[in-house]
């Protein structure tokens, strides 16, 4: 290829590496989309729980999904991810902070997960169950929260985004994820990796920025959903050649998002746009919990959760521990 060629494509500049996302145009495909690609965000996430393997995988799914959307918001604010199931893993929470920040947790029952191992049943629809899956834009305080839902029911994440998608913003989209642990020289253990691919029919006029989640969230009326579309040749073309991906091109890191979308798409032609950092980060912080204590207890309860003389309270995704003297609250009103 030509420079010229490479630069009109957005592939003349340094590959990217991990913890990005990588958002791409299909022109001649009406198809725009994004590569995510986590390494040591994902891995930190993962390991401070120590979670057993499929726990730690369906964890590291809904990251990706959740990075995938939540990098597309053009505003300050908060995309959350969260799953409500009867399943062995039976909550999942997933905060994408604009621009660039992530975090998650899962909540799991250890008797219904080893008997779904003994079962040889930890793909993520068995993991999940039935339930619920909400997607939420917070823009702050004074703003209103729009909420989409989705009913769980035998579905992995790739399946709940397509059908999201089409259902609330009427938005043909597909999603590859993957996730593994790796082990390179030297490494005392295996790290943690995932990588997603999220592609979308181009609506009419060009490319737009993907629309805020419509309000009073509940999507699973199939009339919401347009009888009239039909699927472009160039769409068709689009989701076939993403087919072919396999779940080592998203994750290895010898694979760019750049290469990977080149293996794909250099037939009909990429435009790569630069790379937006990732980082695990999470909002816990000392002023906000003595908030949450001030504000939602009563001096009794306040004194109930005390164990020697000392309320702790333990972020459920960061695992910092905070301290705190029952008795500062009483002094504060």
């Amino acid at each position: 290829m030509t420079d010229n060629l490479l630069s009109a494509m957005g592939l003349d500049r340094p590959e990217t590496g991990d913890d990005a996302v990588v958002p791409f145009t299909l022109e001649k495909l009406d198809t725009r989309g994004r590569v995510v690609r986590l390494g040591a965000a994902l891995d930190a996430i993962l390991s401070r729980h120590d979670y057993p393997v499929p726990v730690a995988r369906l964890l590291g799914e809904a990251v990706v999904l959740s990075a995938l959307i939540g990098s597309s918001l053009k505003f300050e604010g908060r995309f959350i991810l969260q799953t409500q199931t009867d399943g062995p893993v039976n909550l999942i929470v997933v905060d994408f902070d604009t621009p660039d920040g992530i975090r998650g947790y899962a909540r799991f029952d250890r008797d219904l997960l080893l008997k779904a191992a003994e079962a040889g049943k930890t793909g993520a629809a068995d993991l999940l169950g039935k339930g619920h899956l909400a997607m939420t834009i917070d823009q702050g305080p004074h703003t209103e929260r729009y909420q989409g839902i989705v009913a769980l029911d035998g579905d992995d994440f790739e399946r709940v985004a397509h059908s999201y998608f089409l259902q609330s913003e009427q938005i043909p989209t597909q999603v590859r994820i993957a996730v593994a642990q790796m082990s390179t020289k030297g490494d005392h253990r295996p790290r943690w990796r995932a990588g997603g691919l999220l592609i979308q029919h181009l609506p009419q006029g060009g490319i737009a920025p993907m629309a805020d989640l419509p309000g009073n969230g509940d999507f699973d009326d199939a009339t919401m959903v347009d009888p009239d579309f039909k699927e472009a040749d160039g769409w068709n073309e689009a989701r076939a050649m993403l087919g072919t991906v396999e779940d080592i091109e998203l994750a290895d890191p010898e694979i760019s998002p750049e290469r990977l979308l080149f293996r794909l798409y250099h037939e009909t032609g990429v435009r790569v746009f630069p790379s937006m950092p990732l980082e695990e980060r999470c909002t816990c912080s000392v002023e906000r919990i003595e908030d949450m204590l001030t504000n939602s207890f009563s001096d009794e309860e306040r004194q109930d959760m005390a164990v020697d003389g000392e309320i702790e309270v333990v972020c459920e995704f960061c695992s910092t521990a905070y301290r705190f003297n029952p008795h500062q609250f009483h002094a504060k009103h």
